[in-house]
């Protein structure tokens, strides 16, 4: 058998392996998903049947996915170009975005089953978020093509406790440059430093021969010029020599930051241990009296070149860790605030804050379901990619705090982690821009979406939840309280609350909509959030 044929048979028989301890949790997702779908379809709530659409198509693609794990295009499909670690991150990707989609959706619902009527709903609700729960925190570990055999997630921890070391663990992922290549005998560029012209011609022509690049230099100056424009791998320095000795050149190259790692080795007539040690403590490498030994020479000068190239992978390896670091610190930045990652790498191991004064905002896109429907995959994902986007970087500009996205609902709160006076005034600006975006986005790119929004200020509770791709998150009844305001909004109009509105009162205009109906908080006074008021500048008359 061929090794090609090996490795395609070792591929199917890894994704064989890993579709048979996917099928039975993704399985009872699907079923439970199916269950809950057709019990909203015909007793209700009807408020319940889109988000539960949706959770039923992320447990089909889930579902799918898995069955596919035993298609041979598949398998070539995934390592193609790749190694083992990126088809296993790819395969982690994967999976964990329809099961993400299906905790968000399950979760919320979840939360408004007593004000829904639904209560007779919980206990499938619990068995299929619990079976995404189990599942998220063991794709880690299932998705191990090295160890050969069932695991659980406690085997491979990683919470947020652990975020500021994770960092450790991308040393593993990084392959040394020059693996390869070891027990290879190295040949190199060499300065030959010597006052002896013979000395120099004999030492060129057995290191030439020995496939090394030979420059000389009759003169310490000469040789210092000569390393100023020039890489050279080792320096053989002659001791005694006129001008400027052996040792006064070793010290200017061991002083030199760009010179330091090159390795010198002395060759001298003086073979006093006293030259030996003093030369060996400025930094030589080592030290050979006249008339050197050509084995030995040859021995140490390959033993320098390569103590050289491993200085050079070791400074390359060290750039590519800190390009790594700063992508995950990028990551992680994405994920949390840069606060609180600054409080993991202090320690803290619960992160958990009352904040009383935060405006929450809740957006949706109209008719998302019916309109997504009627588009290509990447039609589609090329919309919302550009519109979010978008809102990622006026929250940035704002300096409020983007929650979550789940699907094409978007949460922004400002007052967390840090508290603002101005936190109304922010998420004001931020609703209004996001708006604008959205009717831009129609008008350029003829994107058929609007937008609903709701905001609300008050209390709430924030901190890190989870062990698995962990979130920083915020709770209490301010949240919920702005989700339903979005609800209950028009398209691409901003609903705020009462509270909100005196808020705003000074700087914005406000439309009054009267009291409406939100659930479990009777019926409330609501306005409608225009623009902000323009500047007046008052000037000397």
């Amino acid at each position: 058998m061929s090794q090609g044929a090996e490795t395609q048979r070792a591929r199917q028989a890894r994704l064989a392996n890993l579709r048979q301890e996917l099928v039975a949790p993704v399985s009872a997702i699907l079923g439970f998903a199916e269950m809950l779908h057709q019990d909203a379809a015909r007793n209700g709530p009807e408020e319940a049947v889109a988000d539960l659409a949706r959770i039923l198509t992320a447990a089909g693609d889930l579902h799918a996915m898995v069955d596919r794990l035993l298609d041979k295009e598949l398998a070539e499909s995934l390592f193609e170009g790749a190694d083992e670690a990126a088809a296993q991150q790819k395969l982690r990707h994967d999976l964990r975005t329809p099961i993400n989609a299906i905790k968000g959706y399950g979760e919320m619902l979840l939360e408004d089953l007593e004000d829904l009527g639904a209560e007779r709903m919980r206990a499938d609700f619990d068995i299929l978020l619990d079976q995404a729960d189990q599942l998220l925190s063991q794709i880690d570990t299932i998705v191990d093509f090295s160890r050969g055999g069932s695991g659980t997630a406690a085997e491979h921890p990683c919470g947020p406790a652990e975020a500021a070391a994770m960092f450790a663990g991308l040393v593993e992922s990084i392959r040394p440059v020059g693996e390869a290549e070891a027990g290879k005998v190295e040949t190199g560029n060499i300065l030959v430093v010597d006052d002896m012209e013979a000395n120099r011609t004999l030492l060129s022509r057995r290191l030439t021969r020995d496939g090394h690049r030979v420059t000389t230099a009759e003169g310490g100056r000469q040789a210092l010029g000569l390393l100023e424009i020039d890489d050279f791998d080792l320096v053989l320095l002659d001791l005694m020599m006129p001008e400027m000795n052996g040792f006064e050149v070793l010290t200017r190259i061991k002083a030199d930051p760009r010179l330091y790692r090159i390795p010198v080795i002395m060759i001298s007539a003086l073979d006093e241990v006293d030259s030996v040690v003093r030369c060996i403590e400025a930094g030589a490498e080592d030290y050979l009296p006249k008339p050197f030994n050509p084995v030995l020479l040859k021995a140490r000068i390959n033993a320098g070149i390569e103590k050289k190239r491993w200085h050079e992978r070791e400074r390359l390896y060290l750039d590519r860790l800190e390009d790594e670091k700063e992508k995950f610190e990028r990551l992680l930045l994405n994920i949390l605030p840069q606060q609180i990652i600054g409080r993991l790498n202090d320690g803290e191991t619960i992160i958990a804050d009352r904040f009383d004064n935060v405006s929450v905002l809740f957006s949706d896109l109209v008719g998302f379901t019916e309109i997504s429907s009627t588009l290509a995959p990447t039609e589609l994902v090329s919309y919302l990619n550009a519109l979010f986007s978008g809102f990622d970087a006026i929250a940035q500009e704002l300096g409020v705090e983007k929650i979550k996205m789940i699907g094409d609902a978007y949460m922004v709160v400002a007052g967390v982690p840090e508290p603002r006076a101005d936190h109304a005034q922010a998420i004001a600006e931020m609703g209004l821009r996001m708006i604008a975006a959205v009717e831009r986005a129609k008008r350029e790119q003829g994107a058929p979406f609007t937008a609903r929004i709701g905001i609300h200020s008050g209390p709430v509770v924030a901190g890190i939840i989870g062990t698995h791709r962990f979130v920083y998150d915020v709770w209490g009844d301010t949240v919920n309280l702005a989700s339903r305001l979005e609800t209950l909004s028009e398209a691409n109009r901003i609903q705020v609350s009462a509270a909100t509105a005196a808020l705003l009162a000074d700087g914005f205009e406000l439309e009054p909509r009267g009291q409406i109906a939100i659930k479990g908080k009777g019926r409330q006074n609501a306005f409608f959030l225009n623009a902000a008021k323009p500047v007046t500048v008052k000037t000397d008359s």
